[in-house]
């Protein structure tokens, strides 16, 4: 099942205060009965539809310190992720590990492994 964007959950109230049942709304909208049955319960009860803010832990670092740190590793691409780690310094000027490192890359599509350096294998070997 789809989760209903922003969007997709006024339109649900739309069809909801068009008139429309819940079951019908829910097949429109290609999601469960009880997926709309909420949504008008939380805007009865907190007179908005949208997301609730979530507990965790909060990032070490920036969205502006992510991106120049995956700039950074543009510029040298045969550096390790501790090694930029070690380089990196994160909110509040605390050190990066090389686990996050590795996670800020994976997410701009780049990764730390270095090349293959050796023998180029054919079929017969």
């Amino acid at each position: 099942m789809p989760r209903l964007s922003e969007v997709g959950r006024h339109r649900a109230l739309g069809l909801l205060q068009a008139g429309l049942p819940i079951s019908e709304v829910s097949l429109r909208m290609n999601v469960n009965r009880t997926t709309i049955f909420r949504l008008r319960q939380r805007l009865h009860e907190t007179d908005t539809v949208s997301d609730r803010s979530c507990s965790g832990r909060p990032m070490c670092t920036t969205q502006r310190q992510d991106r120049n740190f995956v700039r950074n590793h543009m510029n040298k691409r045969f550096l390790s992720a501790s090694a930029s780690s070690r380089q990196t310094r994160g909110r509040n000027n605390q050190r990066i590990s090389a686990n996050t490192a590795r996670r800020r890359l994976s997410t701009s599509g780049l990764s730390t492994r270095r090349p293959y350096i050796g023998p180029i294998l054919t079929q017969l070997h």
